[in-house]
């Protein structure tokens, strides 16, 4: 990237590269809130359940894979000023016609999930109050409002209080069943227990690995990060994003394997699993232990929704923004990129776009009417083939524009990130398989 003359407040040049410091940490530390949901945790608790500590060596391997992951996405906005949608329109109108689809039906089935899943904990704390419905609509509305109304900056303080809730909730449950040590460190090793590929698979490319890992760059960029002066520091906050995630994998498969393998518990799948497990603490460790865990399941669902509806919504705000501008060249010599570059992708001005509110209300209302309704076949299939290919659609892309002359070469791809986004993929591609396979045809 072109050095540049432009200053920060403090006068210094604004090329100069940051030290990673802990001070900057906060992206990261929203990814990790938003992809962390009620379902992931479910799936690593059912497959702790039913091998115990066998797949530990899966989760490691997960975070891994991410960090790789989020990284290429916060390199690509840093390293050229563009968003990651800009990036992707550069190779073709067919990513355009992708996401825009995607986008749409993601967004309208996953608005009525991420507020079913923020209501169930509520309905389980207070079983004598308002129904499933009503909790599911409130926490939808506070969800629009608070991210309608504030900030990059605000949002990221709640974020990191609620995420504080699930850490400390998720490591005091799991040191409450009391871990094994030796078993965990032995699962550290890579085996294939009968039956268990599905499981590794989803453990691998499941927990924490949504769309969110692309807002990760837009991010980045509303954290005020719009350089490669910040390489270092967004490499350092992707880490600790992923570490954290990983903390809570390996905390929940302990749970499983402690608390329901020994036993044979069965937990409902999906979001109810984790209404089940407070159960099942309850029993165990009493009221107390329940209602903690139950707090710490609404944090992680409400994390999940605020983060969604903000994330997304940029991404939103950015498709619609760059549809409308004539597409960048992909030369970065060229200098209409070198103006691309001059400063942050995203802005406060896109952060108050109609766009960006816009899609915040079709996340909130229109999925409404799937808490009174079935979800329709049809909606299903798609929502469940757009976004299998959602993942494999960003690393092969990120691969695409991260070894191209789009990308400065300084901070082009070396053959550690080929291999992993690479993997990334690969693996992608099989569950992508393998979602299709088991949807409702």
């Amino acid at each position: 990237m072109a050095e540049t003359s432009a200053t920060t407040g403090t006068g210094e040049p604004a090329s100069r590269p940051r030290k990673s410091s802990w001070k900057y940490i906060g992206p990261g530390i929203v990814v990790a809130a938003t992809g962390v949901g009620a379902g992931d945790l479910v799936a690593t608790l059912i497959a702790g359940s039913k091998f115990g500590y066998t797949l530990m060596w899966a989760a490691v391997i997960g975070c891994v894979v991410k960090i790789s992951l989020a990284e290429a996405a916060g390199r690509w906005h840093l390293a050229t000023g563009r968003t990651l949608f800009d990036g992707w329109r550069s190779l073709g109108p067919w990513t355009t016609v992708y996401f825009a689809i995607y986008v749409v039906i993601w967004g309208f089935i996953y608005g009525a999930t991420a507020m079913s899943s923020s209501a169930l904990p509520i309905v389980a704390l207070f079983p004598d109050g308002p129904g499933l419905k009503f909790w599911a609509i409130v926490t939808g509305l506070i969800g629009l409002a608070f991210v309608w109304f504030n900030r990059y900056a605000v949002f990221e303080k709640v974020m990191t209080v609620l995420i504080g809730i699930m850490f400390v909730v998720v490591v005091y449950v799991a040191a409450r069943v009391v871990p094994d040590v030796g078993a965990s460190f032995a699962g550290l090793l890579p085996v294939l227990p009968d039956g268990s590929l599905l499981y590794t698979l989803g453990l691998i490319g499941g927990v924490g690995g949504t769309i969110t890992m692309a807002a990760y760059g837009y991010w980045v960029n509303a954290k005020g990060w719009s350089n490669s002066s910040w390489m270092k520091v967004m490499r350092l906050d992707n880490r600790v994003a992923y570490i954290t995630t990983g903390v809570f994998v390996v905390a929940m498969l302990i749970v499983g394997a402690e608390l329901l393998h020994a036993s044979q518990v069965a937990l409902t799948s999906g979001d109810r699993g984790l209404v089940d497990l407070g159960a099942v603490l309850e029993d165990r460790f009493g009221a107390g232990t329940a209602k903690l865990f139950l707090v710490g399941f609404f944090a992680t669902s409400f994390s999940s929704l605020i983060g969604v509806w903000h994330g997304v919504s940029l991404m939103f705000a950015d498709f619609v923004e760059r549809f409308r501008a004539p597409a960048a060249p992909a030369d970065p010599a060229d200098p209409a990129v070198s103006e691309a570059q001059a400063g942050p992708a995203v802005t406060e001005r896109q952060q108050r776009s109609l766009p960006f509110r816009a899609y915040l209300l079709w996340l909130t209302f229109p999925p409404m009417t799937l808490l009174w309704l079935d979800e329709p076949f049809g909606l299903v299939i798609a929502y469940g083939v757009l976004g299998a290919f959602f993942m494999p659609f960003l690393a092969l892309t990120l691969i695409w524009l991260l070894n191209s002359p789009r990308t400065p070469s300084e901070w082009r791809n070396g053959w550690v990130s080929n291999g992993m986004l690479a993997l990334a993929g690969l693996l992608f591609v099989v569950l992508c398989v393998q979602q299709v396979r088991e949807l409702p045809w």
